[in-house]
This record gives C-alpha cells, sequence and structure tokens, in this order.
C-alpha cells in the first residue's frame, strides 16, 4: 500500500519529531500509515478551508490512496499540530500581511 504523498521540501517539523528520522517517518507514512503518535498538517481538499490536521492512522484509509494529500508539517501530537499550525499563520502575517495559508507554502 504506497502511497504517493507530497511533501512541502521545507516541512514544519514539531519539537519531537528528530529530523534525522525524518526520511524513516516518511517512508512509514507511505508504506505503512498505521503507527500512532504521528500528526499530520496538510493542504484542505475543502476551497473554505486551508489546512487540517490529522493523525497519520487516517492515511489507511482507501480516500487516501486515491487523493494523497499535500503535507506542510508533522508532528507529535496534536497540541503540537497545532502550535505548528499558529507559527505558520504568525509567519503568513508577517510576511503577507494576510492569512492566505496555501499561497505563503507554496512560495
Amino acid at each position: 500500500m504506497a502511497l504517493g504523498i507530497a511533501y512541502r521540501p521545507e516541512l514544519y517539523l514539531g519539537e519531537s519529531i528528530n529530523r534525522k528520522k525524518l526520511d524513516k517517518i516518511k517512508k512509514r507514512l507511505e508504506n505503512r500509515p498505521l503507527f500512532s503518535g504521528v500528526f499530520l498538517i496538510a493542504f484542505s481538499r475543502n476551497p473554505s478551508d486551508q489546512l487540517e490536521i490529522y493523525e497519520a492512522k487516517q492515511l489507511s484509509q482507501s480516500y487516501y490512496q486515491k487523493y494523497p494529500p499535500y503535507i506542510v508539517g508533522i508532528a507529535g501530537s496534536r497540541q503540537e499540530a497545532v502550535a505548528l499550525v499558529e507559527k505558520i499563520v504568525k509567519e503568513c502575517l508577517s510576511v503577507r500581511g494576510d492569512c492566505a495559508l496555501k499561497e505563503y507554502l507554496r512560495c
């Protein structure tokens, strides 16, 4: 069950995610996403939303085989993921002056 997950080149990582183990985490997400303790921040497919936070376990659902996510951040807990989203929003506000997160993260 290999997923075609796309990652932002400069991923936002939570404090509990070891950058040295990032490649291992990515391979595991793509091949066997049924592990806990990893939360993903991804672009929302819903046009009225910008980002979604969900547990990596959700990647095992058949929906994600058809529509793999574009991951912008990886965190070790939901609170850490929310803190990363806050960081992204603050950066976007200081750089762009608005909260167009999808456009900011694609640059």
